[in-house]
């Protein structure tokens, strides 16, 4: 997978992501999820996004590191979903997605 398909999988991930907040119930625990799995899936797009324009090697690095952990998060927050009884099939879908991504950009490190 080259540099454009891994920044549009991940924008997409982080769209796909932003869609099922946006369908859940309105509960207080699901605020707190929506809140960070949000931004946890948002900064998958935006770190790898960053990593593309980094000068340094090191500072490449560091940013996918940053990439794997956010994608991590994510999935322990779909993770956490599941626990709640709010699973469906976009849920279980992009918990794999979560994971695969995390094994992508963790396989270049």
């Amino acid at each position: 997978m080259d540099t454009n398909e891994l920044k549009s999988r991940s924008a997409g991930f982080a769209l796909q992501i932003l869609k099922l907040v946006d369908q859940l119930p309105v509960l207080k625990s699901n605020y707190i999820i929506s809140n960070q799995i949000g931004r946890s899936a948002t900064g998958v797009a935006a770190n790898y996004r960053a990593a593309c324009k980094a000068r340094r090697y090191k500072e490449f690095v560091a940013k996918l590191g940053t990439v794997v952990e956010e994608a991590d998060e994510t999935c322990y927050w779909l993770e956490l979903l599941e626990q709640l009884n709010m699973e469906n099939d976009e849920v279980v879908r992009l918990k794999i997605e979560s994971n695969e991504l995390v094994s992508i950009f963790s396989a270049a490190l």
